[in-house]
């Protein structure tokens, strides 16, 4: 069965969301992230997707308290990601509660020290970020494109050892409009043995029943699930359908 992770994004220590990965665009949807994590646990879902805006802004992990308020008071299995480009910003991470983190822009821009977090931690643990646009591997928090072509870029960290891929395509982020199913065909069709987790556009439980049939390990839901296009009640008999 495909995974059903919930995100939470956090600005300001709230529960936000973006459309295109723009700053500007932000929507708050909640004060308080562990409430919004302790309603996605009474519904039956076991994994959170938690994003440090204001960290991948800023460039180091900033709200690694509340990573600690929602692990020690929730079962959920939390991947953290987010401003994480030190070995001290992973340390603090896993300190706090994250069962797995997420490294896009570090995979990019220091390959070397991301290589060591995987030989240190583990596939298990750590989970590469491809966020893509228009092709190509965008890095500090959606705000610059880099020169590195999608699949290319999966292929090579797949040699290395990574078995999970987050791949969120930010043209469909928070835009409600459907994932980008030709991405995650091709990204499977290129990397056989990828565990991949789709991520931006999801918006109907059709999406969902679609990227489990293609293939996909993981589903990210974002806007559809706080603007009621997918309710937690929807998400709770799916996974009881699906289990």
């Amino acid at each position: 069965m495909i995974d059903i992770i919930p995100a939470i994004d956090l600005i300001d220590g709230k529960c936000v969301r973006l459309s295109q990965g723009a700053y500007s665009s932000q929507k708050v949807y909640h004060e308080d992230p562990l409430a919004v994590a302790q309603a996605f646990e009474d519904h039956g879902i076991g994994k959170l997707h938690l994003v440090d805006l204001d960290g991948a802004k800023a460039a180091h992990i900033v709200h690694h308290k509340t990573l600690e308020r929602i692990a020690t008071k929730t079962n959920l299995i939390i991947d953290f990601g987010g401003g994480l480009k030190t070995d001290q910003d992973v340390r603090i991470a896993f300190e706090s509660g994250a069962a797995q983190v997420t490294g896009g822009s570090i995979a990019v821009k220091d390959p070397r020290t991301f290589a060591t977090w995987l030989h240190t931690y583990g596939a298990e643990k750590i989970i590469l970020g491809a966020d893509v646009r228009d092709g190509q591997i965008a890095t500090n928090g959606w705000l610059e494109t880099s020169t590195y072509a999608l699949l290319p870029f999966v292929a090579k960290y797949q040699e290395k050892g990574i078995r999970r891929v987050i791949c969120t395509d930010i043209s469909k982020d928070g835009m409600l409009a459907g994932p980008a199913f030709s991405v995650y065909h091709d990204v499977l069709d290129h990397c056989p043995g990828i565990e991949l987790v789709a991520s931006g556009g999801i918006s109907s439980l059709d999406d969902l029943y679609r990227l489990q049939e293609i293939g996909c390990a993981g589903a990210i839901l974002g806007k559809a699930l706080y603007e009621n296009r997918i309710t937690l009640v929807n998400l709770e008999h799916f996974i009881v359908e699906n289990g």
